[in-house]
């Protein structure tokens, strides 16, 4: 994934980013039927952030991947902190209902950071 130096708009510095991605796909490694979701990236960055079209690049990799919801959570917040090193980043993945059931999933880095303040 790419990162950018982080400057912000002539030499400002941001507070922190939220990217949303309303349309994930990845399939099951159980059933090989597509799984639906949208994607929440919040993040404070230090010195570098996300390029946003390296990260829908990444986003689309998993399309075809065989992946549970925990475990893709889990994999995008890891290789998001190994790329920027954000003083925080939250990872939600909020999936369509399979069964009846709609499920979230968030991972934190690091872990006991609750992310921006609503």
């Amino acid at each position: 994934m790419n990162e950018v130096k982080h400057g912000g708009i002539h030499g400002q510095t941001c507070a922190c980013r939220q990217t949303r991605y309303p349309e994930y796909t990845s399939v099951c490694p159980k059933t090989g039927l597509p799984d639906y979701g949208t994607i929440t990236i919040e993040y404070e960055p230090r010195k570098h952030c996300l390029e946003l079209k390296a990260l829908k690049m990444y986003l689309l990799a998993y399309r075809d991947l065989g992946i549970f919801y925990e475990n893709a959570v889990n994999r995008m917040l890891r290789d998001i902190v190994a790329a920027t090193t954000p003083a925080w980043c939250v990872v939600r993945g909020e999936f369509t209902p399979r069964g009846g059931l709609t499920t979230t999933v968030e991972a934190r880095w690091p872990r006991h950071t609750r992310g921006r303040k609503t």
